[in-house]
């Protein structure tokens, strides 16, 4: 019986090795928004920066922060 399942395995298509193909092994660089990694990091940086200084800007015209010096 034991010998009849190692036969079977050894036939089996499950077990064949496939051809290497190098063009389906090379991953496609799927960029989000066709920006890399660190072109988004900047822009992250950016939208920070701005958001604090508007921010900023917006409690000192509404009188909500007062600068020491004035």
């Amino acid at each position: 019986m034991l010998e009849d399942f190692r036969q079977q395995a050894k036939t089996s298509p499950f077990f064949e090795e496939e051809e290497h193909n190098p063009e389906v092994d090379k991953p496609e660089k799927n960029y989000f928004l066709g920006l890399s990694p660190a072109q988004r990091f900047l822009i992250a940086l950016l939208l920070l920066f701005m958001t604090c200084l508007v921010g900023s800007f917006l409690l000192l015209v509404t009188d909500r922060v007062v600068l020491p010096f004035i």
